[in-house]
């Protein structure tokens, strides 16, 4: 499958209108899940516990959408299946007392991976060009002294993509996916979650409430897709309609990151060669 048409290109000015949410592939979901998805599992974990183990790189990847567009099941049916030891998932909500004392950067650094290591972001720091900008909830004091505040916005965009910079250029990988949800089949997800007792619990009344921003929110996410997208950090867009679809292009794309990574199992040489080979002796010795 080429991934590259669904990466959003540097610098450029995409409309996502032009970015269908579905490819009329729901209709395969079965053929997808039991053909497709082990095979590509299988071989996502492989290239995961070569990484864990070679401990040079670390991957960040960031999930961002609204409310039932997938995310939570990505981490669930593809990210769970791999090494737990290699694995950390965070999920970002509305910044504590804490956090809004701090830079709006500061939360991100408990969910950043260590060498070895996936990190998912479940949500992220981009809340704070998305949300923050929906509702309009910048304070004076997040402001720099020598900007508007409707000059904010490409501050932001301009910092995101330097500490992305950094973070790639210190041995992180960062990898975007925004699942392009359309507004009925996130009535139709909601309204499942509402009425089916098991799934009560995935609902919240606020999910609701932000549908009344619909437009709000592609307007934004539009923004941030064409200003934050880079040749270090790209963007995915993820036809989400198609549930299954989705997660086999999630897999997809992490295992062209980790093959780009290259990762191997670390090699013994030289005196713990003949150190390792002498404990096995010993071991073998015992019988």
């Amino acid at each position: 499958m080429n991934i590259d048409s669904y990466r959003v290109p540097v610098k450029s000015n995409i409309k996502l209108k032009d970015y269908p949410t579905s490819e009329d592939k729901k209709k395969y979901n079965e053929d997808i899940k039991e053909k497709e998805i082990p095979a590509l599992v299988s071989e996502l974990k492989d290239l995961h516990l070569k990484l864990h183990a070679e401990e040079k790189k670390g991957i960040l990847v960031v999930l961002q959408a609204l409310d039932a567009a997938g995310k939570d099941e990505v981490i669930s049916y593809i990210f769970s299946n791999l090494n737990a030891q290699g694995l950390k998932t965070t999920s970002f909500k509305k910044p504590s007392d804490e956090e809004a004392k701090h830079d709006y950067m500061w939360r991100l650094h408990d969910g950043l991976p260590a060498r070895g290591e996936i990190g998912i972001l479940n949500r992220s720091y981009y809340e704070e060009v998305i949300v923050t900008r929906v509702h309009d909830l910048l304070g004076e004091e997040q402001v720099p002294d020598d900007k508007k505040i409707e000059d904010i916005w490409d501050v932001r965009y301009r910092q995101i993509n330097n500490y992305e910079e950094y973070l790639h250029e210190n041995g992180f990988h960062v990898v975007k996916f925004f699942f392009h949800m359309s507004k009925d089949e996130q009535r139709e997800r909601l309204l499942e979650r509402m009425k089916n007792p098991q799934k009560n619990w995935e609902f919240s009344f606020n999910d609701v409430k932000e549908r009344e921003h619909w437009d709000e929110y592609q307007a934004t996410f539009e923004d941030m897709l064409n200003q934050t997208s880079t040749a270090h950090s790209p963007w995915y867009i993820l036809p989400a309609d198609d549930e299954w679809h989705a997660r086999r292009l999630v897999s997809e794309v992490m295992i062209h990151v980790l093959k780009e990574i290259d990762p191997q199992f670390p090699e013994i040489t030289g005196e713990d060669r003949k150190t390792l080979q002498a404990y096995i002796d010993k071991l073998e010795a015992e019988n």
